[in-house]
């Protein structure tokens, strides 16, 4: 016999649905096998061609990839001369890598509060902590909607900052009608297997500026360089290197490589159905006085990475947790994007405190990230909307019934 769901009866689907699954097709399985019957499993014709494809794609004028979005967060602050006593801002609702990119450089992260509807970094907020020591601003796409770059980036080069956009989950959005990665001082990607299209790992960072772009070159690859013209010696053969900075192993394999590129190929009905169980979503939930649904603004067409669904836990008679265990019986699999980043012990360790972001911390305590993939059916979708709609209804506060 079934096991009753929290809110009664049977639950709404009998097998599970995870909040994110890759998509992969015979397409891509082929070029990663073309790739492993080649002459290059990495340094090979397939960066080259995947930053190609990149550049095409999002309007930049350079693209880097590298070995996941945690490098090239890293690579992008190095190349923006973020170093030792210098502050970096970020948001604390991102995953810890946005700040910690700053600590790898010996910089500080300074904690951004965000804009209470769309739950992106605030602009305002930024102004506000920015001082003579402030070096780059890193604002993350939270779910994939475009933050405010017009402000920010006015804000930034008024004040000789380095905007670095992380774009982890942005690939696809537009803002004003042009690609993210083609606007901020560089943009960084992630294709990690949530993540729209996926490398299984990997990341990139784009930008439009020649300067950045030759550092990011060297910072992927131990600071090692073939060029002649920036060279301290004259070459012995047509074996000579120098390593004239200190760079990491940050490399991308060929198979990787290829992989993403096939899944670029199909970015285009990726993100279409995304918008499309968004869509879906925001109908259904935007009826139900028992949850929020986040504000897009109109200059961001948002391909979403996550969907956050935010609770009004005035109309509930359960609390966040009992929300997503309620959930979970109901078979839908979901999960919480994201801890605010200081709250970590290690951010303990240096001195940060709870306190600092009063709206993040709020809306910590009150979001759950619903199931968001391109496989998804449209039956999944509606188990989904049944599920929370079932859940909201049965647990209102003027519903007495007892679970």
């Amino acid at each position: 016999m079934e096991k009753p769901a929290i809110s009664g009866g049977i639950p709404v689907r009998d097998k599970k649905i995870y909040y994110g699954h890759q998509y992969i097709d015979e397409a891509d399985i082929q070029a990663v096998v073309d790739v492993l019957r080649s002459d290059y499993l990495t340094c090979g014709p397939k960066i080259g061609e995947l930053e190609e494809k990149l550049c095409e794609i999002t309007g930049a004028k350079y693209a880097v990839v590298c070995s996941n979005g945690t490098a090239a967060l890293h690579m992008a602050c190095l190349a923006a001369g973020v170093k030792e006593g210098d502050e970096v801002i970020t948001t604390p609702i991102t995953f810890a890598a946005s700040a910690n990119c700053a600590l790898y450089c010996g910089a500080k992260p300074v904690f951004s509060d965000i804009n209470e509807e769309t739950y992106n970094i605030d602009p305002e907020q930024v102004k506000k902590l920015t001082n003579e020591r402030t070096k780059a601003v890193v604002a993350v796409d939270y779910t994939g909607q475009s933050v405010e770059l017009d402000s920010l980036l006015a804000h930034c080069h008024e004040n000789n900052l380095v905007l670095i956009e992380d774009g982890a989950h942005v690939i696809g959005t537009r803002y004003k009608g042009k690609c993210n990665g083609s606007i901020a001082d560089m943009t960084t990607l992630s294709f990690h297997p949530v993540k729209t299209v996926t490398g299984g790992e990997g990341g990139a960072v784009l930008t439009n500026h020649e300067e950045y772009y030759k550092k990011l070159l060297l910072y992927r690859a131990h600071g090692i360089t073939r060029d002649e013209g920036q060279m301290a010696h004259e070459p012995d053969g047509p074996w000579y290197y120098e390593q004239i900075a200190l760079g990491m192993n940050y490399r991308l394999t060929d198979m990787q490589a290829a992989l993403i590129i096939s899944q670029l190929n199909k970015l285009p009905m990726f993100s279409a159905r995304r918008k499309e169980i968004v869509r879906a979503y925001d109908e259904a939930f935007g009826r139900l006085p028992q949850v929020i649904v986040q504000k897009e603004i109109p200059e961001s067409d948002t391909t979403r990475h996550l969907y956050i669904l935010r609770l009004n836990l005035s109309r509930l008679r359960i609390n966040r947790k009992e929300f997503f265990e309620a959930l979970g019986a109901e078979n839908v699999c979901c999960n919480v994007h994201y801890i605010p980043t200081y709250y970590f012990p290690y951010y303990e360790k240096l001195g940060y405190k709870k306190g600092l972001c009063p709206k993040a911390e709020k809306l910590y305590e009150e979001i759950i990230s619903l199931p968001l993939y391109y496989a998804m059916t449209d039956q999944d979708v509606q188990d989904v909307i049944k599920a929370v709609t079932r859940i909201a209804e049965y647990f209102d506060v003027e519903n007495t019934n007892e679970a």
